[in-house]
């Protein structure tokens, strides 16, 4: 059982004998609060440790998603389950727009705009080319927040625009989690994409195209594990998002939420640690200021100082100056 699993246990067995006790079911011979506390040793391992995706896997998947074809999926008896183009805006979708899967599921149709110079404008306008338009998504109310707008990639935009252009009409559905009666972008046959497409359909397919394993060393790729890597990438970044930009971009409602899915690179660290310049800091070159008038008057053979060592707080006429 890994440590997480372990204090979820010792927590779920507190508040089960928390409640015996306060019904009055059994008497209060203990308190469940220090008889079943998380050892220390356990709280020790417990911990922001998001599951990132190494980068040369997740940028063969990538290619993978971009370069996607109907005959990259499995098919049944009756021919795809989904229509190719809902497809590909779902695997673009995940690949592209950091979200959890029950809220790619749930987002609805006209769920992206499009913006240029901070103006609506329509995606096929002439004077306005690709990479200068702006793609927005409006992410439905979620796990931890309310519903929110996030940039993402225009080729994600384009993708779902492609599949809204051709999607039949279906009948509004119940969102569980808002109580209304919405248009679904990802539905089909007046169906909901299902709940494991992303887990059993789309990772599987995308790992073969790419010729990559399913698994790694942190596990199965499951549909969580790219918004940690995406997260992780963009706080990685030449110019890099900041905590509380990519708190935002993710929906948190805490930056220390965002800790548990951006993990800084050892590349990254290494990067600045190099920058900050500790070992030349310390060992830099001491420049060396000679007093012209003591060596001309001769003072300089009578003793007096004529070599000044710049330590950087001050000037030392100490020739050993490393020994003050």
């Amino acid at each position: 059982m890994s440590p997480s699993t372990k204090d979820s246990a010792l927590t779920a067995s507190r508040a089960f004998f928390r409640d015996l006790q306060e019904w009055e079911w059994i008497p209060r011979r203990f308190d469940p609060g220090r008889a079943l506390e998380t050892p220390r040793s356990i709280r020790a391992l417990l911990g922001p440790n998001p599951r990132v995706i190494a980068d040369e896997v997740w940028a063969k998947l990538l290619w993978a998603g971009i370069n996607l074809t109907s005959e990259d999926l499995p098919t049944t008896s009756s021919g795809p389950r989904y229509p190719f183009e809902l497809s590909r805006a779902m695997v673009l979708t995940w690949l592209f727009s950091g979200q959890r899967s029950d809220e790619i599921r749930r987002l609805r149709t006209g769920c992206v705009r499009w913006q240029h110079d901070g103006t609506a404008v329509s995606p096929d306008a002439v004077d306005v080319l690709a990479r200068d338009a702006v793609c927005l998504l409006d992410v439905p109310a979620h796990k931890t927040g309310t519903s929110f707008t996030k940039p993402v990639d225009p080729l994600l935009g384009q993708a779902i625009e492609v599949w809204q252009a051709v999607r039949p009409e279906q009948p509004l559905m119940l969102d569980a989690k808002t109580g209304e009666r919405v248009a679904f972008l990802f539905a089909h046959r007046a169906k909901r994409v299902s709940k494991d497409y992303i887990n059993r359909t789309i990772i599987p397919a995308l790992c073969t195209k790419g010729g990559v394993p399913a698994s790694d060393v942190r596990g199965k790729i499951t549909s969580h594990r790219a918004r940690s890597t995406i997260a992780s990438q963009l706080y990685n970044a030449k110019e890099p998002m900041t905590l509380f930009e990519l708190q935002a971009w993710l929906g948190h409602r805490s930056p220390s939420s965002t800790q548990f899915y951006a993990k800084i690179s050892p590349q990254t660290l290494a990067k600045a640690y190099s920058e900050a310049g500790y070992f030349a800091r310390n060992v830099r070159t001491i420049e060396v200021l000679v007093d012209r008038d003591a060596v001309v008057s001769g003072a300089a053979a009578a003793g007096e100082p004529w070599q000044y060592y710049d330590l950087g707080h001050g000037w030392c006429t100490y020739s050993f100056f490393e020994q003050c």
